[in-house]
């Protein structure tokens, strides 16, 4: 049977219409599913509080080699992506499509970053450090560093809340806040501090944060790592007959200045509850973040009679070790001498 005119008509315009919607919904397909990034390795892209969208687009288009960027563009309006931007460290995997990137952004499914931090010794180097890798703006960290109410929340003070920081490799997401980060650091402290190494402390006569300052003087007193446990058996006898500790490294400490290479008398004689010459004991806390090495180093002391150490003369950065006053006294003129000898006189 033979069709009339307008049903060919209406035929041929729903067959115009289904072909349309076809070709519209293979578009918006494509535009969902097909791999619209191709950065020759997974790239890390970095989306601050003031990022807006067409940077990001510029970022996506630059360093993630987007293949069209129109496209993601107009997904990302389809997801009203551009006004609920947020913050934080998002991979780009070659090969993504745009709804699985814009998935990761509008969920903020972020990746963590490797926080690394070592050989430092003020706070306001740690905070530097830190922030560097970090989203954190400015002084956030250091003010939480100086803050003695908060310090004090976290079970230190300002004085000892450097030891609460141990070197080390973490895992945290780009955009911690300085708080959380805190906290982070408080919990890795605990974690550190395990029973084995409280009882090492314990049977030193000394707590953890203590061990934490000494160790922070061995560090700064040789460079030698193999030295540690000889230098710390020797504070360690100090501290145990009560004998002050005269250590160099809290002169400089006391005198603002790491870079002295001869101490004087002068320097001796500066009054800070952190000048060993002057003060019995312990400082209030690290003079330097010690490192792992360090801290172990402290709680693994060597057993010995020692009580005198003296930097050899031949500036090696080594020490001579006695228990005789008479010999360091003799070791001490011979370093003295290598240092008149090379016209190092502070």
């Amino acid at each position: 049977m033979r069709r009339s005119k307008p049903v060919r008509a209406v035929i041929a315009a729903g067959a115009v219409l289904l072909v349309m919607l076809l070709a519209a919904g293979g578009t918006g397909a494509w535009m969902l599913f097909a791999p619209n990034f191709m950065p020759e390795r997974t790239y890390l892209i970095h989306i601050y509080p003031d990022s807006d969208f067409r940077w990001l687009c510029r970022q996506l288009e630059d360093s993630a080699r987007c293949r069209n960027i129109p496209a993601f563009i107009r997904t990302a309006g389809l997801l009203k992506y551009p006004d609920h931007m947020r913050t934080g460290c998002y991979a780009v995997v070659p090969g993504m499509s745009n709804r699985d990137l814009l998935n990761r952004l509008r969920r903020g499914h972020q990746e963590r970053i490797r926080l690394t931090f070592n050989n430092i010794r003020t706070k306001d180097d740690l905070a530097e450090r830190l922030g560097a890798q970090l989203m954190l703006e400015g002084d956030e960290l250091a003010g939480l560093l100086d803050d003695g109410v908060f310090c004090d929340s976290m079970g230190f003070t300002l004085q000892t809340v450097p030891a609460m920081f141990i070197p080390n490799t973490y895992e945290v997401y780009w955009n911690i806040s300085a708080g959380n980060l805190m906290q982070r650091m408080k919990r890795e402290y605990l974690t550190f501090w395990t029973e084995e190494r409280r009882k090492k402390a314990e049977n030193i006569g000394i707590s953890p944060v203590e061990v934490a300052t000494l160790a922070s003087i061995v560090e700064e007193e040789s460079a030698a790592t193999e030295e540690f446990p000889v230098i710390a058996g020797l504070y360690v006898n100090r501290l145990h007959r009560g004998m002050p500790l005269q250590a160099d490294p809290t002169v400089k400490y006391a005198v603002g200045d790491f870079t002295l290479r001869r101490v004087l008398y002068r320097h001796r004689d500066v009054e800070s509850p952190y000048n060993t010459y002057l003060h019995e004991g312990l400082p209030p806390g690290p003079i330097r973040i010690p490192s792992i090495t360090a801290i172990d180093a402290v709680l693994n002391c060597a057993k010995h009679p020692y009580l005198y150490m003296c930097a050899r003369e031949d500036l090696s950065g080594k020490h001579h070790f006695t228990a005789s006053l008479a010999e360091h006294n003799r070791n001490a003129a011979r370093y003295q001498a290598a240092l008149n000898r090379r016209g190092i006189y502070q």
